[in-house]
Formats: C-alpha cells, structure tokens, sequence
C-alpha cells in the first residue's frame, strides 16, 4: 500500500496528493478572481496588491498557489496577467513553475519599489491591498497611490469554502488523523513530550504535509498541573497514569485538519477525568446539535450550558472559524466568553473546529485539570458534516 493510500483516502483525494504540486482547478481560480473583481468594484480600486509579507500572509497563495515563501507582491486587476514580484532567487524557479497564470519576477531585495513601478506603468490610481503590509511599506505606495485596506473582505472570501477547497480540508483533516494515530499507537512510557512532537510530526510530513500546530499537554491524573494543551514541548516525560490531551493541525498546503483528543497512560481515567471527558463529549454533542445554516451565535451559546451545570469551565475557545485563517465565529461558553458575540449566523460550506477543552475552576490554577475533544466540520445546509475519521473516544495507551 503506497503511504497516500495507507490515509484511506477516497480515490480522487488520493488523486490530489499524487500531483508533483497540487493545484485547484482553472474553474476555482476563476471563481477566485471574480469575487475579488466584486470586491474591488464595491471599494472603488482599480487594482488590488496581494501580499505576504516577511513569511506572514497567505492570500497571494489564494490567488495564484505560490505560498510566499518570503515576500510576494501580486499585482491583480481583472482581465490583466497578474505581476508577482518574489523572493529569494533560490526560489525563484520554484515560484515560477507553482504560480497559475502569473508574470513572476525576481523583487532583487527592492519588490515593494518595484511593484510601485509596475502600478505606476498600469496607471493605478486607487489600489487595495490583501495582506500584512509594514508600515513603511504601505507609506511607500501612499507617496505614489490611494491606499484602501481590504483585510476583511479578504476573510469573508476565505470564510465560505468551495467544493475543491472542502475536499483539501479532507486531506489536512486525514494528514491531522495520522498524527493522532501516532501518538496513540506510538507513544511509551519514559519518552519525553518532544519525542512525543518528533513522533506526531513523521506521521504526515512523509505523505507531504507540513505542520501547522502539535500541541501535546501531559499531567497526572493524581496531582494535575496543566488543564490546556501547552503551545510548545517540554523535556517531561511520560508516566503511568498521566492524561495526554492534544490539539493537532496538519496542512495540506493551506488547508489544515484540526483533532482533538483525551486520552490515559497505562490506567483507567480518574473519577474526575471521567467527568471532565464525558461533559466535553457532551459539549461537543449539544453545540454540534443545533449547527446548521441559520444558527444563531446565542443557540450555540446556550448549548455550552451544561458545561457550567457539572460544575466546570472551559479555557479553549470553544468554537472557531478554520481553514485558511482563524475566522469568526470565535465563541466561548458562558463561563469564559471569547469577547462580544459576533454580529452574524452560521452558513452553508462554513467550516469550524468545535472543541470544548472542558476544566475545573479551582482558585488555584495550578492545580486545575482539564480535557480537550472536537475536530473540525463542515456547516451544511441542516446539520454538519464531519470532516475528519479518527474515532471520538477516551483513548488508552499502553
């Protein structure tokens, strides 16, 4: 069984992966660059700079599949071949051969002045702009254009998915599953959390993914002293009778899976790790309950409410926007709001993580205890769609 296969991916996801750089199809390209045609006619530019910038931002890859390893400055304008400057040169064959339907130039260490004059050749008069830009370099193009931010029009784009995009959702959620087999199947007693990290990572880079997070929280059960995944690994190792709980997230190029999972070293859970597992499963139940198309901010609110009736709370953000960026809805329970409810129902091909990192609330943080579940879905039209396989269940290892 070749390593795609051994995914247990339906054959035209496998397909996907077998391409030497996977692509979206013309068709999605172009439905890409009609609405951001749309956007500029309702902000009144006559071209559009899509940027990454110093490796942050992801738009220009969007537009074009270049990921901007380091900077790319787009050049967009509907019915004109788009102009992209880049660097480094070492990465400029690469560039070339990924970009779709793109004029790509070397920036020589001056892209930000060249694409100035570029704008300047086109006649750009009012130029928006899709991506982080340093200030400097926005006051650069402000010498020469009006400039127009247009960030959040550009995560409205990114906040409903096509068809194609979902099905790249797939992989990153199979790539994710294979690191939670992992860690599961692999992990042993006396490994500390880095070889733990070493371990999850091998699971997908082999079939072409590469890591977005691997947060890995190891405690005991008996004397807890973390409640939440931590963001990096420690040299602490792995004993009988700890709790392992994990937040995974595998790209496939700019689609990632999100899985998360509780699960026992070498024991049977606590009384209050029992607890703890099944008011997040039943979190995770009650909020993915009541998604569909419509659903208001204040239904899935109020499912979480079960969470504070067992006498617990949640760290975590119990539901966010995923996929190409951490979108809105960024929710809460009761207990822990994630700021002012947004302004705004779920919609049909929305897809969002939902993960109730349920905990105890002693006064003490330090010996709070805590358990992570969910997974990315999908919103459809009357319910969701899971996206991901790997089986929701108190895992056991050793």
């Amino acid at each position: 069984m070749s390593k795609t296969n051994s995914l247990a991916l339906e054959p035209r996801l496998a397909a996907i992966m077998t391409q030497e750089y996977p692509r979206f199809s013309d068709a999605e390209y172009a439905r890409r660059h009609k609405r951001l045609d749309e956007v500029m006619q309702k902000a009144g530019v006559d071209h559009l700079l899509v940027v990454t910038d110093h490796r942050v931002g992801n738009a220009p890859q969007w537009v074009t599949s270049w990921p901007g390893t380091v900077e790319a400055y787009v050049v967009f304008k509907p019915g004109v071949k788009m102009t992209m400057f880049m660097e480094w040169y070492n990465h400029f064959p690469l560039g070339k051969k990924i970009a779709h339907d793109v004029d790509v130039r070397w920036g020589e260490h001056q892209g930000i002045q060249k694409t100035i004059e570029e704008l300047k050749r086109r006649g750009a008069k009012r130029v928006g702009v899709m991506g982080p830009l340093v200030v400097s370099k926005w006051r650069m193009l402000e010498e020469h254009f009006e400039m127009v931010g247009l960030d959040a029009e550009y995560i409205r784009l990114r906040t409903i998915k096509s068809g194609e995009e979902i099905d790249w959702l797939r992989i990153g959620a199979a790539l994710s599953d294979a690191g939670l087999a992992a860690l599961v199947n692999e992990t042993r007693v006396g490994m500390t959390e880095r070889e733990v990290g070493n371990l999850i990572e091998r699971a997908w880079v082999g079939h072409g993914g590469t890591t977005m997070i691997h947060y890995v929280g190891r405690t005991s059960m008996a004397n807890p002293h973390i409640f939440v995944p931590p963001q990096h690994h420690s040299p602490r190792k792995v004993e009988k009778g700890d709790v392992i709980f994990c937040e995974l997230s595998a790209f496939w190029w700019d689609y990632a899976g999100q899985v998360l999972r509780t699960m026992t070293v070498d024991a049977e859970p606590t009384p209050l790790y029992r607890d703890l597992y099944q008011t997040a499963e039943a979190a995770f139940d009650a909020v993915t309950k009541v998604v569909r198309h419509g659903t208001t901010m204040e239904e899935i609110v109020a499912a979480t409410g079960l969470i504070e009736e067992a006498g617990f709370s949640a760290c975590d953000d119990l539901m966010h926007g995923f996929g190409g960026g951490y979108f809105q809805p960024i929710i809460g329970p009761k207990s822990r709001p994630a700021g002012p409810l947004p302004r705004m129902t779920l919609e049909e091909n929305m897809t969002v993580v939902v993960q109730p990192n349920v905990i105890t609330t002693d006064q003490d943080e330090s010996k709070r205890a805590g358990v992570q579940v969910g997974e990315l879905i999908r919103v459809t039209k009357t319910g969701f769609e899971r996206l991901h396989t790997a089986d929701r269940k108190l895992f056991r290892i050793g």
